[in-house]
């Protein structure tokens, strides 16, 4: 017996393949939370210690680090990023004609 494996190719958006509401949001969250992690780790900090630097309790630092989004906007996980040390930088441009559509990308 023969099993063929149907193939999708990705969009680029995880979460616009699995077809969640606000995909673009999700990802800019997971690419903003992402870089919150490496910053957390490169500082060395405890849970504790940056739970204490962004002013949040323990368990909100262990959801943001496994990706629990749901209670965290755009604008705290900027800020977050800013408390660790790190410079925020927004740059607005024109779209390329090839793309359809504008999106909201994370760079560094």
């Amino acid at each position: 017996m023969t099993e063929t494996n149907d193939i999708e190719i990705s969009s680029g958006n995880v979460f616009a393949d699995l077809e969640m509401s606000n995909p673009e949001e999700r990802l800019v969250k997971a690419e903003l939370a992402r870089k919150i992690s490496e910053a957390i780790e490169k500082r060395g900090l405890t849970q504790t210690q940056t739970a204490q630097l962004l002013g949040i309790d323990q368990p909100k630092v262990s959801a943001l680090i496994r990706g629990k989004l749901a209670g965290f906007s755009t604008e705290r996980l900027l800020n977050f990023l800013i408390a660790l040390g790190n410079d925020v930088e927004i740059s607005i441009k024109p779209k390329p004609a090839s793309r359809s559509k504008a999106q909201i990308t994370v760079v560094r």
